[in-house]
């Protein structure tokens, strides 16, 4: 392949395969529901009798109910919008636990996990353990069981790594834990919209995902499903429209964890992504993605010098690559890859330096590249033989 000299410049690249950290572009319909409810319905949802109100709070409810239909959530007012992730994450946490509490996490999980832990290990005496996972980023149920404790509150598991693509059993974490007595919370930020997502099927008690991934919408949303039968302390106090006279935060869904004036346009965008998902069906979106993933790491696997992690080739995994190139630095292949190739990834800890530690690259870091909506076998073909340049060029 011939090496592209290029200028740097502010135009956005054309191969994009960094679909993990967020997707892009979005569909088109995601671009105009935003564009229209910033012209239409930007009133204050929940704030108002008067027409652009009501249309607004229509934007938010239609919302719950695509992504009730998409992720399997009978009651759309068990799902509250955060901006993102990692503010579910800390809502179900540090409105869940208590003082004394243990809590099971996994050696796959992000810093939105890891972070919040650690510091409530030194806030409310929490006792957190780890599970260790493999190589190929599997973990076994009997030494997860083992971990219990009788004051064991709280099983967090993240469905699929934003590292090594691999995805554990989430309906038999849900039935250890519930065996034990504890609950658990499940991070689908790199399932919801990839693989099929079953969270009542699978009786998961909370769950957290982002809007700007999987499934498509802009950034600055995501939330957090809370089963029925599950009261969270709310993160934070505030307005709501509702019940304002009362001194305390409203006791209804979703208006309880949801204080503030909500990204109604953002909203709307991602009630579109998960539409285009829906439409597109998500059994045919992970078929995609596996024989993607498959090209890319056959064609990875068969330069010298390059190992890719997670698991195996033939085995299942999200549309996450990850890998490393003997002698390399991942920071300068990431560079070489996107100023020479146009090629967009993402190199070094992933916010997630648990796994690196399970893949043994806690030293170095690694290069990702994950696909996801509009990639194409062209562009994994053109990453592979990218790296292969690149690895001729630096022996």
């Amino acid at each position: 392949m011939e090496r592209v000299d290029t200028e740097i410049k502010a135009e956005r690249p054309t191969i994009y395969l960094d679909h993990a950290a967020t997707s892009w572009p979005k569909p088109p319909a995601v671009y105009e529901a935003v564009l229209h409810t910033l012209q239409n319905d930007a009133a204050n949802p929940g704030r108002g009798s008067h027409r652009m109100a009501v249309r607004a709070s229509r934007v938010l409810f239609n919302c719950r109910k695509v992504l009730g239909r998409l992720l399997d959530i009978r009651n759309p007012v068990d799902i509250a919008f955060t901006g993102n992730t990692t503010m579910a994450l800390n809502m179900a946490i540090q409105g869940f636990l208590r003082p004394g509490d243990h809590v099971i996490a996994t050696m796959t999980e992000h810093n939105s996990v890891w972070r919040p832990l650690e510091a409530l290990k030194q806030t409310l005496q929490l006792q957190v353990d780890y599970v260790p996972v493999d190589s190929q980023g599997q973990l076994d149920l009997l030494q997860v069981d083992q971990l219990f404790q009788a004051n064991t509150r709280l099983l967090i598991c993240n469905h699929s790594s934003n590292l090594l693509g691999s995805i554990l059993p989430a309906a038999e974490l849900a039935e250890l834990a519930h065996r034990r007595g504890a609950r658990i919370l499940l991070d689908i930020a790199q399932s919801a919209g990839h693989i099929p997502v079953r969270l009542q099927e699978w009786k998961i008690d909370m769950a957290a995902f982002p809007g700007h991934k999987g499934l498509l919408g802009p950034q600055g949303t995501g939330g957090l499903y809370i089963a029925p039968d599950m009261e969270l302390e709310p993160w934070i106090y505030g307005g709501t429209g509702s019940q304002s006279e009362a001194s305390g935060q409203p006791a209804v869904r979703p208006d309880r964890y949801e204080p503030g004036t909500p990204n109604t346009p953002g909203i709307a965008g991602l009630a579109a992504g998960v539409q285009h998902v829906l439409e597109q069906s998500v059994s045919h979106i992970a078929s995609q993605e596996q024989q993607l993933s498959h090209q890319m790491m056959e064609g990875l696997l068969s330069i010298p010098g390059v190992q890719v992690l997670g698991p195996e080739l033939g085995r299942e995994r999200t549309g996450i690559v990850s890998f490393i190139m003997e002698h390399q630095d991942p920071a300068q292949i990431a560079f070489q890859l996107d100023r020479e190739f146009g090629i967009a990834v993402r190199a070094g800890m992933h916010c997630t330096p648990l796994a690196h530690r399970s893949a043994g690259t806690i030293g170095t870091g690694a290069v990702r590249a994950s696909i996801g909506y509009g990639s194409t076998a062209d562009e994994v073909q053109a990453l592979i033989e990218a790296v292969r340049w690149i690895a001729r060029q630096n022996k």
